[in-house]
């Protein structure tokens, strides 16, 4: 196997005659191509031809192109060479001083998502500036990792390095992805204390945060007090009231922008089209999907198709939502086959089902799982068991529902089942006595969704130990009488929990929050928010 040091010493010359196309020498333009020579050998994880563009580098003398530096960088990560792609880092480090080419260097690594190597980039670096930290924390959180963001942006702080505005933007980013309401108020207020300036990138960020924290009144308040020039602050809003379920309060928000002279772009109609889905508004969502062409010239990409594709299935027209995805313009992706995939399971289509599955590559636990739910809902056990079987046979496992809940600063995390908790005994007691209450109100298990063939008493358990219930228990435990209740769920919430928590609402008059992996939920007095369409 070829090695960084062969590339690197006198074997370079050698390597670039015996290895590299003919035409690669002749062309005018031999940077260009070596940026496309890495991005095929990284999509492909060819290490051969990744060490042909390396050899293309060295003589060439393009060590002081960070764009080239980072694409090999990715290259060699991509073909698991992880050793190597630290060497080039090292190698960077060894005769670049200038701070502003490593930002750049650094900010191409994260850009093309290689945040282990660009951490280890960043901790090397001789000095640091805000845009330093602005590219660590800002391509951290381009990349999802959210607490690992909050965390550098802590380090910043505790270093005296003054955040600006752009550093904001991306804590606000962050904080809104991970949910919790206290690590909003705690980067909200710093921000106040700096004296930052807002500007329209960062009021878009503080009105996401607060809405995908729960504080959609709160993200209200600051958008009328705001102006409101740039779309990005509409889009933010529209987003908000959309994942909150406030189809109608959206469609005002798109008709004042409209009425101030905004344009709209596509970011926009995917709000106002997630916003028509959320609550099953199928006829305006044809007519904004429709207005975006005719009216605003915008034509739809593959977000917006997913957006109609999902408004028509949730409501029942299955076949229609399968009609849109053959006319597609462009290849449906694996998102959009996953939306029809679930709506085959509520609306019991298993033909179609299996058609959905059949389109998706690289197949995940889930999908399975939705079909093998299918073929439950209509008892065809044979069918379910033998998609659980294949499962086994390709190793994957099932999506554990997962919830989180925040109590004095402190995060509760709670798995379906789950008994590893240090306050496990007083939580189950908590449980057990909250299902007594709800049962003794009325409550039926729906036991129909645990497609299993087993006894109902086993179905049954199942259903209380689900995530979101536990989280809810220790919540009720732990806080005291008449708080509200915040939640944080990766999953849809089921149905059956959907009906428990209404009911608890109303037993202990409390308000309790869910915000699950599409949008939130607010119980209170024994309704939700979402009028029960999710």
């Amino acid at each position: 196997m070829t090695s960084l040091r062969s590339i690197q010493g006198g074997n370079a010359q050698r390597l670039v005659a015996s290895r590299l196309p003919f035409h690669f020498s002749k062309l005018q333009d031999p940077e260009s191509l070596i940026r496309r020579v890495l991005e095929s050998s990284k999509r492909a994880g060819d290490f051969k031809t990744a060490t042909k563009a390396h050899a293309r580098i060295i003589t060439c003398g393009y060590w002081a192109k960070p764009p080239l530096s980072a694409s090999l960088v990715s290259a060699y990560v991509r073909c698991h060479q992880i050793g190597l792609a630290e060497r080039v880092v090292h190698h960077v480090l060894s005769w670049c001083r200038n701070l502003l080419t490593l930002n750049i260097f650094l900010r191409d690594l994260l850009s093309a998502g290689q945040c282990g190597v660009a951490r280890k980039l960043f901790d090397k670096m001789p000095e640091r500036d805000v845009v330093t930290w602005n590219s660590m924390i800002g391509g951290l959180t381009r990349n999802g990792r959210f607490h690992d963001a909050l965390a550098s942006f802590r380090d910043m702080l505790a270093l005296d390095v003054e955040p600006d505005g752009f550093t904001f933007a991306s804590v606000f980013t962050s904080c809104a992805r991970v949910g919790f309401l206290s690590h909003a108020l705690w980067a909200h207020g710093l921000m106040i204390e700096k004296k930052i300036e807002p500007h329209f990138i960062l009021n878009a960020a503080l009105i996401d945060m607060y809405a995908r924290c729960g504080k959609i009144q709160v993200a209200r308040e600051i958008f009328d007090s705001i102006q409101r020039g740039d779309v990005s602050v509409w889009n933010s809003m529209i987003n908000g009231l959309a994942i909150h379920g406030h189809a109608r309060d959206a469609i005002t928000v798109f008709s004042d922008m409209e009425r101030e002279k905004v344009s709209p772009d596509s970011i926009t109609f995917v709000g106002i089209l997630t916003a028509c889905s959320r609550c099953g508004l199928v006829e305006e969502g044809r007519m904004y999907f429709d207005s975006m062409r005719s009216r605003y010239s915008i034509q739809p990409e593959i977000q917006h198709y997913g957006a109609m594709v999902d408004l028509l299935a949730r409501a029942g027209s299955v076949d229609e939502a399968y009609a849109m995805i053959k006319e597609m313009p462009t290849k449906p992706d694996a998102a959009i086959w996953r939306t029809l995939l679930s709506s085959c399971r509520v609306f019991k289509r298993s033909r179609l089902g299996e058609v959905a599955i059949a389109n998706i590559p690289r197949r995940k636990s889930g999908d399975y799982v939705l079909l093998s739910n299918t073929y439950c809902s209509l008892t065809r056990w044979d069918s379910a068991a033998k998609t659980r079987n294949l499962m086994t046979r390709k190793g994957v496992g099932k999506n554990c529902g997962k919830s989180w809940i925040e109590l004095a600063g402190e995060i509760h995390q709670f798995r379906s089942g789950d008994r590893s908790h240090r306050e496990t005994e007083a939580l189950y007691e908590a449980l057990d006595e909250l299902i007594k209450r709800t049962k003794m109100a009325g409550f039926v298990p729906s036991m129909e969704l645990v497609l299993m063939d087993v006894a109902d008493e086993e179905k049954e358990e199942n259903l209380n130990f689900h995530s979101e219930k536990l989280a809810v228990a220790y919540g009720v435990l732990k806080s005291s009488p008449g708080s509200e209740i915040v939640v944080l769920k990766n999953l849809r919430i089921c149905y059956d929990c959907h009906c428990w928590i209404k009911l608890v609402s109303r037993i202990l008059i409390r308000t309790i929050v869910v915000r699950d992996r599409l949008r939130f939920h607010q119980f209170e007095g024994g309704l939700c928010s979402c009028d029960d369409y999710w």
